[in-house]
């Protein structure tokens, strides 16, 4: 959501810092649900050490991954979480992990104080639009890239998720079956 930005706005660091007293520390074994489809989203996590997943089960059971977090990442799913509705999304830890928790109530609170910063606006649109461009480049290599080209794309931009997310979860991410996934990596060894 908003405090994984705190290194490029010094203020927000400085509040998140104010909060530490209402911030718990946890840590998770893999496959731990943060959170289930259905319930509401009660808390904003940052992530210390660990990867975690955003994924949404389609109607016949098949999980869709559609986001990965890893260290210095903040989540929650953030409809449920700002208007107070039910998740359209699990999220799950995929290794053991230490996140930060900070209630819903507290995190509203910051927000409250952040309004009161002359740079609250230039934070606003910098974050919103930050978001925004990443979701839609997603969306955009969805409808106009192939898996091949997904995949490769994932290479360059991201590599670190090919080393620490298990391979099922990848082919889950870029739409495609694992037994496709291993075809579309040997094309590209064959290739180099």
């Amino acid at each position: 959501m908003f405090i994984h930005y705190k290194n490029k706005f010094p203020e927000l660091s400085k509040l998140w810092d104010t909060y530490e007293g209402f911030q718990e520390k946890i840590h998770l074994p893999a496959k731990h649900v943060l959170l289930r489809e259905g319930e509401t989203a009660k808390y904003y996590y940052y992530i210390q050490k660990g990867v975690v997943r955003a994924y949404l089960r389609t109607n016949t059971g098949e999980e869709k991954t559609v986001q990965f977090f890893f260290e210095t990442d903040g989540l929650s799913s953030f409809e449920s979480f700002m208007r107070a509705v039910p998740s359209a999304f699990y999220v799950e830890t995929l290794e053991p992990t230490e996140v930060t928790r900070l209630p819903k109530e507290k995190v509203l609170e910051l927000f409250e104080r952040l309004k009161a910063s002359p740079s609250f606006m230039d934070m606003v649109i910098y974050i919103f639009s930050d978001r925004q461009i990443h979701y839609m480049n997603e969306f955009v290599s969805f409808l106009k890239d192939s898996p091949t080209e997904r995949f490769e794309n994932l290479i360059r931009e991201r590599p670190h998720i090919l080393q620490r997310v298990p391979q099922h979860y990848i082919a889950s991410y870029l739409g495609v079956s694992s037994v496709h996934l291993s075809r579309i990596k040997a094309k590209l060894a064959g290739k180099h």
